[in-house]
């Protein structure tokens, strides 16, 4: 191995380090014989002292000029080269050398030089198309995305783990996963099924983890899958399947059913005597009144199978609150100080939304005496909007929004559910957990704008 200038090469390769003083040297070699031999002819021959020395001086300064331009040539090609291969080790793929004629080995390293210009110019271009397009993709996909550096510090977190954090990534970078609640998805299982809380929304969820290399340095990338809106949207599409088949078959015996206790009801209207009459008529009626009730029963859970897509619009949450709480009659509803928001949502949702809650709130009151208070909070995107009741609580909160549960005697068992699909449609949620000591809370976020 022979050790030159840039590292080392194969045994056998030329000596770059001392080329220029190598053709020095040959350009001298080249042209001592004829210096020498014009020197001994002007020394030999009958010449003039003055003449002899002129022309001496004449042949040896053409000669070192001569050696010099040749070491000066060689070097600025050199230098030129150099040059080149600096500015596309530095980024710059846009130089270019030159062209020089095409039959001289110049030409054949300026076309190389050139040639590597393009190569990788073009290999920058597609990279950063690439980075781009995967940049673009890991912020548009609806997976968390977390990656973690050695020391198990953020490096880089998507706006669907801004989301499920709720925290700005200028906070989250340079976090340490131990602050996050994320040590533990460091290590263990690569693939795994959780259950947590994020943001104060509980939720199941599909972790991966995987293993990627930056400057030879291993570090971690974390995903996390939000299942729970998956199996809520699946579980929601069964009851609506369900919902239509059972308005469907009870609503073909329920009409018929109605119009011949009616008709019924008007035979023994008309005769004159008719036995048990008063017995008959209450029982006509009875069934008349149940098969109404029937019906109004089904449609309301009908609505959860055609609940239409919010029209938005730019609401001031403040007069939406003020106008459910008249409604109230029962309790006065205490709306505690809060500032003002606006909201772009659909009205008419909304406000059912809230009635529904509102209406819970205060039956719980209700039963122990308590109060209902209301308030709200907001940040640069989201509105969160906590309505507190002073009643016994929940016995159960993992069945609350499951269409035909409920806990009231004559509950439905669909004002939560629809909530929480209205509030799903607006791209927020719902969330409702007991308080200390007692009484419930439910707490409403919903994005700021559509």
């Amino acid at each position: 191995m022979t050790v030159m200038e840039g590292g080392p090469v194969r045994r056998g390769a030329p000596r770059v380090r001392n080329l220029e003083s190598s053709l020095f040297r040959l350009t001298l070699a080249g042209g001592a014989p004829a210096v020498l031999l014009a020197l001994y002819l002007l020394w030999t021959q009958p010449v003039m002292p003055e003449l002899r020395w002129t022309l001496a001086g004449i042949v040896l300064a053409v000669w070192l000029s001569a050696a010099f331009s040749g070491r000066r040539v060689v070097r600025d090609a050199f230098h030129v080269i150099a040059s080149l291969l600096g500015a596309l080790r530095e980024g710059d793929y846009s130089i270019r050398g030159l062209r020089t004629s095409s039959d001289t080995s110049m030409a054949l390293v300026m076309r190389e030089v050139n040639a590597l210009g393009s190569t990788l110019q073009r290999q920058r271009i597609e990279a950063l198309e690439s980075t781009a397009l995967l940049t673009h993709v890991t912020e548009e996909i609806a997976v968390a995305v977390f990656a973690f550096d050695p020391a198990g510090r953020v490096l880089l977190v998507n706006k669907a783990g801004e989301r499920l954090l709720g925290t700005p990534r200028q906070q989250l970078v340079g976090t340490a996963a131990s602050a996050l609640g994320f040590d533990e998805y460091l290590t263990g299982e690569s693939r795994r099924l959780i259950e947590r809380s994020f943001s104060g929304r509980p939720g199941r969820y599909e972790m991966w983890r995987a293993v990627f290399y930056r400057e030879g340095r291993p570090h971690q990338l974390v995903v996390l899958t939000d299942l729970s809106r998956a199996l809520r949207d699946e579980e929601q599409a069964a009851w609506q399947r369900i919902v239509r088949v059972l308005s469907h078959e009870i609503n073909n015996s329920l009409t018929p059913i109605k119009s011949i206790a009616h008709s019924l009801q008007r035979v023994v209207d008309r005769t004159p005597v008719f036995p048990s009459r008063d017995e008959v008529q209450h029982g006509l009626s009875l069934i008349e009144e149940r098969s109404g009730a029937l019906g109004r029963f089904l449609r309301a859970y009908a609505q959860l199978a055609q609940l239409p897509k919010p029209r938005r619009q730019v609401l001031a949450i403040a007069d939406v609150i003020r106008r459910i709480v008249e409604l109230e009659e029962r309790l006065p509803v205490v709306i505690r100080a809060s500032p003002d928001v606006q909201l772009e949502a659909d009205s008419d949702q909304l406000e059912q939304l809230l009635i529904n809650l509102l209406r819970n709130a205060v039956d719980a009151s209700l039963e122990t005496g308590g109060g209902v208070t209301i308030g709200w909070r907001r940040d640069d995107q989201w509105l969160e909007l906590t309505m507190e009741d002073e009643g016994t609580g929940l016995p159960d909160t993992s069945n609350l929004f499951v269409p035909f549960f409920t806990t009231k005697p004559q509950g439905s068992g669909i004002g939560l559910a629809l909530s929480r699909q209205i509030a799903e449609a607006h791209g927020g949620s719902i969330v409702l957990e007991n308080r200390t000591p007692s009484g419930c809370r439910a707490t409403v976020r919903l994005p700021r704008h559509a």
